[in-house]
Protein backbone atom coordinates (compact mmCIF):
# COMPACT_ATOMS: atom_id res chain seq x y z
CA UNK A 1 0.00 0.00 0.00
CA UNK A 2 1.40 3.40 -0.99
CA UNK A 3 1.69 6.26 1.51
CA UNK A 4 -1.13 8.00 -0.27
CA UNK A 5 -3.34 4.87 0.11
CA UNK A 6 -2.39 4.53 3.76
CA UNK A 7 -3.33 8.15 4.36
CA UNK A 8 -6.62 7.61 2.59
CA UNK A 9 -7.49 4.46 4.65
CA UNK A 10 -6.55 6.10 7.95
CA UNK A 11 -8.71 9.09 7.16
CA UNK A 12 -11.71 6.80 6.40
CA UNK A 13 -11.18 4.79 9.59
CA UNK A 14 -10.94 7.92 11.70
CA UNK A 15 -14.09 9.25 10.11
CA UNK A 16 -16.00 5.98 10.68
CA UNK A 17 -14.91 5.75 14.32
CA UNK A 18 -16.10 9.26 15.02
CA UNK A 19 -19.52 8.69 13.43
CA UNK A 20 -22.45 7.79 15.70
CA UNK A 21 -24.21 4.43 14.92
CA UNK A 22 -27.11 4.57 12.52
CA UNK A 23 -26.61 8.36 12.18
CA UNK A 24 -27.33 9.58 8.73
CA UNK A 25 -24.29 11.02 6.89
CA UNK A 26 -24.70 14.56 5.70
CA UNK A 27 -23.42 15.74 2.35
CA UNK A 28 -21.45 18.46 4.18
CA UNK A 29 -19.43 15.86 6.07
CA UNK A 30 -18.86 13.76 2.96
CA UNK A 31 -17.59 16.78 1.03
CA UNK A 32 -15.30 17.73 3.92
CA UNK A 33 -13.87 14.22 3.92
CA UNK A 34 -13.16 14.36 0.20
CA UNK A 35 -11.37 17.72 0.55
CA UNK A 36 -9.27 16.38 3.44
CA UNK A 37 -8.20 13.28 1.49
CA UNK A 38 -7.33 15.31 -1.60
CA UNK A 39 -5.25 17.78 0.39
CA UNK A 40 -3.38 14.98 2.16
CA UNK A 41 -2.54 13.22 -1.11
CA UNK A 42 -1.44 16.46 -2.75
CA UNK A 43 0.80 17.33 0.19
CA UNK A 44 2.46 13.92 0.16
CA UNK A 45 3.01 14.12 -3.59
CA UNK A 46 4.47 17.58 -3.14
CA UNK A 47 7.01 16.31 -0.60
CA UNK A 48 8.02 13.56 -3.02
CA UNK A 49 8.46 16.07 -5.86
CA UNK A 50 10.52 18.33 -3.61
CA UNK A 51 12.79 15.42 -2.74
CA UNK A 52 13.33 14.70 -6.43
CA UNK A 53 13.93 18.38 -7.34
CA UNK A 54 17.50 19.18 -8.39
CA UNK A 55 19.06 21.64 -5.93
CA UNK A 56 19.95 25.05 -7.36
CA UNK A 57 23.29 25.11 -9.11
CA UNK A 58 25.94 27.20 -7.37
CA UNK A 59 28.00 29.65 -9.39
CA UNK A 60 31.57 28.45 -9.75
CA UNK A 61 34.07 29.79 -7.23
CA UNK A 62 36.64 32.20 -8.57
CA UNK A 63 40.18 33.10 -7.58
CA UNK A 64 41.30 36.67 -8.14
CA UNK A 65 44.26 37.87 -6.06
CA UNK A 66 44.92 41.51 -5.26
CA UNK A 67 47.71 43.46 -6.92
CA UNK A 68 49.34 46.38 -5.16
CA UNK A 69 49.49 48.61 -8.22
CA UNK A 70 51.64 51.42 -6.79
CA UNK A 71 54.13 49.25 -4.89
CA UNK A 72 57.77 49.57 -5.88
CA UNK A 73 59.36 47.96 -7.73
CA UNK A 74 56.46 47.84 -10.16
CA UNK A 75 54.90 44.40 -10.41
CA UNK A 76 54.22 43.25 -13.99
CA UNK A 77 50.77 41.75 -13.46
CA UNK A 78 50.26 41.72 -17.23
CA UNK A 79 53.44 39.70 -17.79
CA UNK A 80 52.89 35.90 -17.77
CA UNK A 81 56.44 35.40 -16.52
CA UNK A 82 55.56 37.39 -13.37
CA UNK A 83 51.87 36.61 -12.81
CA UNK A 84 50.27 33.24 -13.49
CA UNK A 85 46.82 34.53 -12.63
CA UNK A 86 45.02 36.69 -15.16
CA UNK A 87 42.00 37.46 -12.96
CA UNK A 88 43.11 40.25 -10.67
CA UNK A 89 41.85 42.90 -8.27
CA UNK A 90 43.84 46.11 -8.69
CA UNK A 91 44.22 48.25 -5.57
CA UNK A 92 43.74 50.87 -4.47
CA UNK A 93 41.79 53.84 -5.79
CA UNK A 94 41.45 56.57 -3.17
CA UNK A 95 40.90 60.33 -3.00
CA UNK A 96 43.60 62.53 -4.48
CA UNK A 97 45.58 64.47 -1.90
CA UNK A 98 44.30 67.91 -2.92
CA UNK A 99 40.88 67.04 -4.34
CA UNK A 100 38.76 64.59 -2.33
CA UNK A 101 36.36 63.91 -5.21
CA UNK A 102 39.16 63.10 -7.65
CA UNK A 103 40.03 59.38 -7.85
CA UNK A 104 43.70 58.50 -7.72
CA UNK A 105 45.86 55.41 -7.45
CA UNK A 106 47.23 55.40 -3.93
CA UNK A 107 47.08 59.21 -3.75
CA UNK A 108 50.18 59.11 -5.98
CA UNK A 109 48.80 58.99 -9.54
CA UNK A 110 45.74 60.52 -11.12
CA UNK A 111 44.04 58.22 -13.61
CA UNK A 112 45.74 60.10 -16.44
CA UNK A 113 49.12 60.06 -14.70
CA UNK A 114 48.82 56.31 -14.14
CA UNK A 115 48.35 55.88 -17.88
CA UNK A 116 51.62 57.66 -18.62
CA UNK A 117 53.70 57.04 -15.50
CA UNK A 118 52.80 53.36 -15.03
CA UNK A 119 51.38 52.57 -18.49
CA UNK A 120 48.42 51.16 -16.54
CA UNK A 121 45.79 51.37 -19.30
CA UNK A 122 48.06 49.53 -21.72
CA UNK A 123 48.98 46.88 -19.19
CA UNK A 124 45.30 46.19 -18.48
CA UNK A 125 44.75 45.87 -22.22
CA UNK A 126 47.66 43.42 -22.37
CA UNK A 127 46.10 41.33 -19.59
CA UNK A 128 42.88 41.20 -21.60
CA UNK A 129 44.87 40.07 -24.62
CA UNK A 130 45.86 37.10 -22.47
CA UNK A 131 42.19 36.34 -21.78
CA UNK A 132 42.10 37.87 -18.32
CA UNK A 133 40.10 40.53 -16.53
CA UNK A 134 40.49 43.02 -13.72
CA UNK A 135 38.30 44.56 -11.10
CA UNK A 136 39.28 47.67 -9.16
CA UNK A 137 39.36 48.01 -5.40
CA UNK A 138 38.48 51.32 -3.76
CA UNK A 139 39.75 52.17 -0.29
CA UNK A 140 42.15 49.94 1.61
CA UNK A 141 43.82 50.50 4.93
CA UNK A 142 45.87 53.55 3.87
CA UNK A 143 44.88 56.96 2.47
CA UNK A 144 41.26 58.13 2.21
CA UNK A 145 38.43 56.20 0.57
CA UNK A 146 36.47 58.47 -1.77
CA UNK A 147 33.30 58.64 0.31
CA UNK A 148 35.12 59.99 3.37
CA UNK A 149 36.18 63.34 1.92
CA UNK A 150 33.88 63.66 -1.09
CA UNK A 151 30.72 64.83 0.63
CA UNK A 152 28.55 65.57 -2.44
CA UNK A 153 26.81 62.39 -3.55
CA UNK A 154 26.61 63.39 -7.22
CA UNK A 155 30.36 64.08 -7.32
CA UNK A 156 31.05 60.87 -5.42
CA UNK A 157 29.00 58.87 -7.91
CA UNK A 158 30.88 60.55 -10.77
CA UNK A 159 34.22 59.66 -9.17
CA UNK A 160 33.34 55.96 -8.93
CA UNK A 161 31.91 56.05 -12.45
CA UNK A 162 35.09 57.63 -13.88
CA UNK A 163 37.08 54.60 -12.78
CA UNK A 164 34.50 52.05 -13.92
CA UNK A 165 34.21 53.58 -17.36
CA UNK A 166 37.89 54.32 -17.90
CA UNK A 167 38.88 50.70 -17.35
CA UNK A 168 35.66 49.12 -18.68
CA UNK A 169 35.22 46.99 -15.59
CA UNK A 170 32.21 44.89 -14.63
CA UNK A 171 33.03 44.42 -10.95
CA UNK A 172 34.27 46.75 -8.23
CA UNK A 173 35.58 45.98 -4.77
CA UNK A 174 34.98 48.33 -1.84
CA UNK A 175 37.67 47.72 0.78
CA UNK A 176 36.14 49.58 3.71
CA UNK A 177 38.38 50.01 6.74
CA UNK A 178 39.11 52.62 9.39
CA UNK A 179 37.23 55.91 9.09
CA UNK A 180 35.60 54.73 5.86
CA UNK A 181 33.70 52.18 7.99
CA UNK A 182 33.25 54.10 11.24
CA UNK A 183 31.87 57.32 9.74
CA UNK A 184 28.09 56.90 9.49
CA UNK A 185 27.89 59.84 7.08
CA UNK A 186 30.47 58.27 4.74
CA UNK A 187 28.72 54.90 4.98
CA UNK A 188 25.39 56.45 3.97
CA UNK A 189 26.91 58.51 1.13
CA UNK A 190 28.70 55.49 -0.26
CA UNK A 191 25.54 53.38 -0.31
CA UNK A 192 23.59 56.11 -2.12
CA UNK A 193 26.35 56.71 -4.66
CA UNK A 194 26.92 53.02 -5.41
CA UNK A 195 23.20 52.37 -5.81
CA UNK A 196 23.00 55.24 -8.30
CA UNK A 197 26.05 53.97 -10.17
CA UNK A 198 24.62 50.45 -10.39
CA UNK A 199 21.36 51.84 -11.80
CA UNK A 200 23.25 53.91 -14.39
CA UNK A 201 25.42 50.98 -15.48
CA UNK A 202 22.42 48.66 -15.74
CA UNK A 203 20.53 51.21 -17.83
CA UNK A 204 23.56 51.43 -20.13
CA UNK A 205 23.62 47.64 -20.56
CA UNK A 206 26.72 47.13 -18.39
CA UNK A 207 25.60 45.67 -15.04
CA UNK A 208 28.03 46.30 -12.19
CA UNK A 209 28.95 43.72 -9.57
CA UNK A 210 29.77 45.13 -6.13
CA UNK A 211 31.81 43.35 -3.46
CA UNK A 212 32.26 44.63 0.07
CA UNK A 213 35.62 43.77 1.59
CA UNK A 214 35.65 44.09 5.38
CA UNK A 215 37.91 43.19 8.32
CA UNK A 216 36.78 40.31 10.52
CA UNK A 217 37.60 38.72 13.85
CA UNK A 218 37.29 34.98 14.52
CA UNK A 219 33.74 35.87 15.57
CA UNK A 220 32.93 37.39 12.19
CA UNK A 221 32.19 40.98 11.26
CA UNK A 222 32.54 43.68 13.86
CA UNK A 223 29.54 45.84 14.75
CA UNK A 224 30.97 48.52 12.47
CA UNK A 225 31.32 46.06 9.61
CA UNK A 226 27.75 44.83 10.05
CA UNK A 227 26.55 48.42 9.86
CA UNK A 228 28.32 48.85 6.50
CA UNK A 229 26.53 45.77 5.12
CA UNK A 230 23.17 46.90 6.51
CA UNK A 231 23.56 50.35 4.95
CA UNK A 232 24.28 48.87 1.53
CA UNK A 233 21.25 46.59 1.66
CA UNK A 234 19.02 49.37 2.98
CA UNK A 235 20.26 51.59 0.15
CA UNK A 236 19.17 48.95 -2.41
CA UNK A 237 22.70 48.11 -3.52
CA UNK A 238 22.82 44.67 -5.11
CA UNK A 239 25.81 43.03 -3.46
CA UNK A 240 27.76 40.30 -5.18
CA UNK A 241 28.98 39.38 -1.71
CA UNK A 242 31.05 40.22 1.35
CA UNK A 243 34.75 39.41 1.26
CA UNK A 244 36.32 38.76 4.67
CA UNK A 245 39.85 40.00 5.33
CA UNK A 246 40.97 36.90 7.21
CA UNK A 247 44.19 38.45 8.47
CA UNK A 248 45.65 40.61 11.23
CA UNK A 249 43.33 39.26 13.92
CA UNK A 250 45.38 41.24 16.43
CA UNK A 251 46.19 38.62 19.05
CA UNK A 252 48.64 35.72 19.27
CA UNK A 253 47.22 32.60 17.66
CA UNK A 254 45.80 30.52 20.56
CA UNK A 255 47.43 27.19 21.35
CA UNK A 256 45.98 24.39 19.26
CA UNK A 257 44.69 26.76 16.58
CA UNK A 258 46.07 27.98 13.27
CA UNK A 259 45.55 30.92 10.98
CA UNK A 260 43.36 28.61 8.89
CA UNK A 261 41.14 27.65 11.84
CA UNK A 262 40.75 31.28 12.90
CA UNK A 263 39.84 32.15 9.31
CA UNK A 264 37.25 29.42 8.94
CA UNK A 265 35.72 30.41 12.28
CA UNK A 266 35.36 33.96 10.98
CA UNK A 267 33.78 32.74 7.76
CA UNK A 268 31.26 30.51 9.55
CA UNK A 269 30.17 33.50 11.61
CA UNK A 270 30.04 35.74 8.54
CA UNK A 271 27.71 33.34 6.72
CA UNK A 272 25.19 33.53 9.57
CA UNK A 273 25.57 37.31 9.84
CA UNK A 274 24.78 37.66 6.15
CA UNK A 275 21.64 35.56 6.47
CA UNK A 276 20.51 37.76 9.36
CA UNK A 277 21.30 40.96 7.46
CA UNK A 278 19.36 39.86 4.40
CA UNK A 279 16.44 38.73 6.54
CA UNK A 280 16.33 42.17 8.15
CA UNK A 281 16.31 43.65 4.65
CA UNK A 282 13.34 41.49 3.67
CA UNK A 283 15.24 38.81 1.73
CA UNK A 284 15.44 35.19 2.85
CA UNK A 285 18.64 33.29 2.07
CA UNK A 286 19.19 29.61 2.63
CA UNK A 287 22.61 28.30 3.64
CA UNK A 288 23.81 27.63 0.08
CA UNK A 289 22.71 31.07 -1.10
CA UNK A 290 24.49 32.72 1.82
CA UNK A 291 27.79 30.94 1.10
CA UNK A 292 27.52 32.13 -2.48
CA UNK A 293 27.84 35.67 -1.09
CA UNK A 294 30.97 34.97 0.95
CA UNK A 295 34.58 35.62 -0.03
CA UNK A 296 37.87 35.16 1.83
CA UNK A 297 41.15 37.03 1.52
CA UNK A 298 44.09 35.94 3.66
CA UNK A 299 47.37 37.83 3.84
CA UNK A 300 49.78 35.19 2.65
CA UNK A 301 52.95 34.69 4.66
CA UNK A 302 53.89 37.13 7.38
CA UNK A 303 50.96 39.26 8.50
CA UNK A 304 51.18 42.78 9.90
CA UNK A 305 50.55 41.26 13.33
CA UNK A 306 54.02 39.84 14.15
CA UNK A 307 52.68 36.60 15.67
CA UNK A 308 50.53 35.75 12.64
CA UNK A 309 51.98 33.81 9.71
CA UNK A 310 49.78 32.29 7.02
CA UNK A 311 51.70 29.24 5.78
CA UNK A 312 51.01 27.05 2.77
CA UNK A 313 49.44 24.51 5.14
CA UNK A 314 46.95 27.22 6.18
CA UNK A 315 46.30 27.88 2.51
CA UNK A 316 45.43 24.24 1.89
CA UNK A 317 43.02 24.15 4.84
CA UNK A 318 41.31 27.35 3.77
CA UNK A 319 41.07 26.17 0.17
CA UNK A 320 39.48 22.89 1.27
CA UNK A 321 36.97 24.81 3.40
CA UNK A 322 36.14 27.06 0.45
CA UNK A 323 35.52 23.99 -1.70
CA UNK A 324 33.24 22.32 0.86
CA UNK A 325 31.09 25.39 1.36
CA UNK A 326 31.18 26.69 -2.22
CA UNK A 327 32.52 30.13 -1.36
CA UNK A 328 31.93 32.44 -4.27
CA UNK A 329 35.30 34.13 -4.08
CA UNK A 330 38.82 33.37 -2.92
CA UNK A 331 41.59 35.95 -3.03
CA UNK A 332 44.85 36.87 -1.29
CA UNK A 333 46.96 39.84 -0.40
CA UNK A 334 48.84 39.98 -2.61
CA UNK A 335 50.16 38.48 -5.81
CA UNK A 336 53.15 40.84 -5.49
CA UNK A 337 54.14 38.86 -2.39
CA UNK A 338 53.69 35.32 -3.77
CA UNK A 339 57.36 34.35 -3.62
CA UNK A 340 60.02 33.64 -1.04
CA UNK A 341 62.06 36.58 0.23
CA UNK A 342 65.41 34.96 -0.51
CA UNK A 343 68.70 34.96 1.43
CA UNK A 344 69.29 38.72 1.17
CA UNK A 345 66.14 39.63 3.10
CA UNK A 346 67.44 40.03 6.65
CA UNK A 347 64.30 39.64 8.80
CA UNK A 348 61.30 37.79 7.37
CA UNK A 349 59.18 38.83 10.38
CA UNK A 350 59.17 42.33 8.91
CA UNK A 351 56.39 42.50 6.30
CA UNK A 352 57.54 43.01 2.72
CA UNK A 353 55.49 44.29 -0.22
CA UNK A 354 57.42 42.00 -2.54
CA UNK A 355 57.74 38.62 -0.79
CA UNK A 356 55.81 36.47 1.68
CA UNK A 357 58.38 35.77 4.37
CA UNK A 358 57.61 32.05 4.42
CA UNK A 359 59.25 29.10 2.70
CA UNK A 360 57.57 28.61 -0.65
CA UNK A 361 58.14 28.18 -4.35
CA UNK A 362 57.36 30.88 -6.93
CA UNK A 363 53.60 31.57 -7.15
CA UNK A 364 52.88 28.70 -4.75
CA UNK A 365 49.80 30.31 -3.19
CA UNK A 366 48.49 31.27 -6.63
CA UNK A 367 48.79 27.68 -7.83
CA UNK A 368 47.14 26.33 -4.68
CA UNK A 369 44.15 28.67 -4.67
CA UNK A 370 43.52 28.63 -8.41
CA UNK A 371 43.50 24.83 -8.39
CA UNK A 372 41.13 24.70 -5.42
CA UNK A 373 38.53 26.89 -7.09
CA UNK A 374 38.63 24.86 -10.29
CA UNK A 375 39.85 27.93 -12.14
CA UNK A 376 43.18 27.40 -13.80
CA UNK A 377 45.53 30.33 -13.68
CA UNK A 378 44.78 32.37 -16.74
CA UNK A 379 41.09 31.51 -16.99
CA UNK A 380 38.71 34.42 -17.36
CA UNK A 381 36.81 35.46 -14.24
CA UNK A 382 33.06 35.00 -14.04
CA UNK A 383 32.44 37.79 -11.56
CA UNK A 384 32.20 40.68 -13.98
CA UNK A 385 29.63 41.48 -16.63
CA UNK A 386 30.04 39.99 -20.07
CA UNK A 387 30.22 43.44 -21.58
CA UNK A 388 33.29 44.22 -19.54
CA UNK A 389 35.14 40.99 -20.32
CA UNK A 390 36.05 41.64 -23.93
CA UNK A 391 39.70 40.78 -24.26
CA UNK A 392 40.44 43.39 -26.90
CA UNK A 393 38.75 46.43 -25.43
CA UNK A 394 39.86 49.27 -23.23
CA UNK A 395 38.84 52.73 -22.17
CA UNK A 396 41.28 55.59 -22.30
CA UNK A 397 40.19 58.94 -20.98
CA UNK A 398 43.62 60.29 -21.80
CA UNK A 399 42.89 59.80 -25.47
CA UNK A 400 39.23 60.78 -25.27
CA UNK A 401 37.91 57.38 -26.31
CA UNK A 402 34.80 55.84 -24.86
CA UNK A 403 35.30 52.65 -22.81
CA UNK A 404 35.00 49.38 -24.63
CA UNK A 405 36.42 50.67 -27.91
CA UNK A 406 37.72 47.75 -29.93
CA UNK A 407 41.43 47.81 -30.71
CA UNK A 408 41.78 47.55 -34.46
CA UNK A 409 44.62 45.93 -36.33
CA UNK A 410 46.10 47.72 -39.33
CA UNK A 411 48.40 46.34 -41.99
CA UNK A 412 51.30 48.51 -40.90
CA UNK A 413 52.27 50.54 -37.85
CA UNK A 414 51.28 54.18 -38.19
CA UNK A 415 53.76 56.65 -36.62
CA UNK A 416 51.03 59.28 -36.29
CA UNK A 417 48.90 56.90 -34.20
CA UNK A 418 51.70 55.40 -32.10
CA UNK A 419 52.82 56.73 -28.71
CA UNK A 420 56.47 55.79 -29.38
CA UNK A 421 58.66 55.59 -32.50
CA UNK A 422 58.24 52.54 -34.73
CA UNK A 423 60.98 49.98 -34.18
CA UNK A 424 63.91 50.42 -36.55
CA UNK A 425 66.50 47.62 -36.97
CA UNK A 426 69.17 50.26 -37.53
CA UNK A 427 68.30 52.09 -34.32
CA UNK A 428 70.10 51.44 -31.04
CA UNK A 429 67.80 51.22 -28.02
CA UNK A 430 69.20 51.72 -24.51
CA UNK A 431 67.60 50.08 -21.46
CA UNK A 432 63.98 51.15 -20.68
CA UNK A 433 63.42 52.85 -24.04
CA UNK A 434 60.04 52.03 -25.60
CA UNK A 435 59.12 51.36 -29.19
CA UNK A 436 56.10 50.25 -31.24
CA UNK A 437 56.10 47.14 -33.36
CA UNK A 438 53.12 45.36 -34.94
CA UNK A 439 50.68 47.55 -32.99
CA UNK A 440 52.19 46.74 -29.61
CA UNK A 441 54.46 48.68 -27.26
CA UNK A 442 57.74 47.09 -26.18
CA UNK A 443 60.33 48.23 -23.65
CA UNK A 444 64.04 47.41 -23.83
CA UNK A 445 65.38 45.33 -20.94
CA UNK A 446 68.96 46.15 -21.89
CA UNK A 447 70.85 47.83 -24.72
CA UNK A 448 69.78 46.31 -28.01
CA UNK A 449 70.02 46.88 -31.72
CA UNK A 450 68.60 44.81 -34.53
CA UNK A 451 66.63 42.43 -32.26
CA UNK A 452 63.05 42.28 -33.52
CA UNK A 453 60.69 42.81 -30.57
CA UNK A 454 58.29 39.98 -31.43
CA UNK A 455 60.87 37.47 -32.66
CA UNK A 456 60.02 33.96 -31.40
CA UNK A 457 62.08 32.95 -28.37
CA UNK A 458 62.05 29.94 -26.06
CA UNK A 459 62.25 32.00 -22.87
CA UNK A 460 61.65 35.62 -21.78
CA UNK A 461 65.36 35.75 -20.94
CA UNK A 462 66.22 35.22 -24.60
CA UNK A 463 64.80 38.55 -25.77
CA UNK A 464 65.88 42.10 -24.87
CA UNK A 465 62.26 43.25 -25.13
CA UNK A 466 59.30 43.23 -22.73
CA UNK A 467 55.82 43.39 -24.24
CA UNK A 468 53.92 46.12 -22.38
CA UNK A 469 50.63 45.98 -24.27
CA UNK A 470 48.77 47.11 -27.39
CA UNK A 471 48.66 50.56 -28.91
CA UNK A 472 45.39 52.00 -27.66
CA UNK A 473 42.73 53.59 -29.86
CA UNK A 474 43.29 57.28 -30.52
CA UNK A 475 46.88 57.39 -29.30
CA UNK A 476 49.44 59.72 -30.83
CA UNK A 477 53.17 60.34 -30.31
CA UNK A 478 53.98 61.32 -26.74
CA UNK A 479 55.55 64.73 -26.95
CA UNK A 480 57.22 64.36 -23.57
CA UNK A 481 59.58 61.78 -25.08
CA UNK A 482 61.17 64.51 -27.19
CA UNK A 483 64.10 66.36 -25.67
CA UNK A 484 64.03 70.11 -25.24
CA UNK A 485 65.99 72.31 -27.61
CA UNK A 486 69.38 73.01 -26.12
CA UNK A 487 69.68 69.67 -24.33
CA UNK A 488 72.49 68.92 -26.79
CA UNK A 489 73.88 71.03 -29.67
CA UNK A 490 71.74 70.77 -32.80
CA UNK A 491 73.18 68.43 -35.43
CA UNK A 492 74.95 70.23 -38.27
CA UNK A 493 75.55 68.50 -41.59
CA UNK A 494 78.82 70.35 -42.19
CA UNK A 495 80.33 69.83 -38.76
CA UNK A 496 82.84 67.09 -37.98
CA UNK A 497 81.95 64.90 -34.97
CA UNK A 498 84.28 62.54 -33.15
CA UNK A 499 83.40 59.48 -31.05
CA UNK A 500 81.43 60.46 -27.97
CA UNK A 501 80.06 63.74 -29.36
CA UNK A 502 76.38 64.30 -28.61
CA UNK A 503 73.83 66.11 -30.72
CA UNK A 504 70.08 66.76 -30.87
CA UNK A 505 68.22 65.89 -34.06
CA UNK A 506 64.45 65.99 -34.49
CA UNK A 507 63.99 66.03 -30.71
CA UNK A 508 66.13 62.93 -30.14
CA UNK A 509 69.59 62.80 -28.59
CA UNK A 510 72.37 60.92 -30.38
CA UNK A 511 75.98 60.05 -29.61
CA UNK A 512 78.66 59.56 -32.27
CA UNK A 513 80.25 56.13 -32.36
CA UNK A 514 83.19 57.30 -34.47
CA UNK A 515 84.39 60.20 -36.62
CA UNK A 516 81.52 61.34 -38.79
CA UNK A 517 80.39 64.20 -41.02
CA UNK A 518 77.15 64.51 -42.93
CA UNK A 519 75.63 61.26 -41.64
CA UNK A 520 72.05 62.05 -40.61
CA UNK A 521 71.28 60.66 -37.14
CA UNK A 522 68.52 58.05 -37.07
CA UNK A 523 68.80 57.18 -40.76
CA UNK A 524 68.04 53.50 -41.42
CA UNK A 525 70.83 51.48 -43.00
CA UNK A 526 70.99 47.91 -44.23
CA UNK A 527 73.57 46.91 -41.65
CA UNK A 528 72.86 48.37 -38.18
CA UNK A 529 76.52 48.38 -37.24
CA UNK A 530 77.18 50.80 -40.12
CA UNK A 531 75.31 53.73 -38.57
CA UNK A 532 77.55 56.40 -37.03
CA UNK A 533 75.03 57.46 -34.43
CA UNK A 534 73.65 55.78 -31.34
CA UNK A 535 70.30 56.97 -30.00
CA UNK A 536 70.21 58.28 -26.44
CA UNK A 537 66.45 58.65 -26.15
CA UNK A 538 64.95 55.90 -28.32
Amino acid sequence: MTPEEQTHTAAIAEFEQSTEPRRRLSWVRICGLIVLIAATVATTAGFRAAARRTPPTESPSSFAPYVDVTATPQFGFEDPSQSQSTNLVLGFVVSATKHACEPSWGAAYSLAAAATGMDLDRRIARLRQRGGEVSVSFGGVANSELSVGCTEVTKLTAAYRAVVQRYSIGTIDLDIEGSAASSSAAVARRATAIAALQAQQTAAGHPLGVWLTLPVTPQGLTTVGQAVVDAMLAGHVTLAGVNALTMDFGNPVPAGQTMASLSTSALMALEQQLRNAYTAAGVSLDEAQAWQRVGATPMIGQNDTPTERFELTDGRELAAFAQRHHLRRLSMWSVNRDRACGPNYANVEVVSDNCSGVTQGPAAFTSLFSASTGTAAGQTSTTGSAAARQTSTTGSAATGNSPGTTITTETADNPAASPYPIWNPAQAYPKNVKTVWHHNVYQAKWYTQGDMPDAPVASPFDTPWTLIGPVLPGEHPISSSRLKAGTYPAWNATQVYVAGARVLYDGVGYQAKWWTQGDVPGTAVLTPSNTAWQSLAG
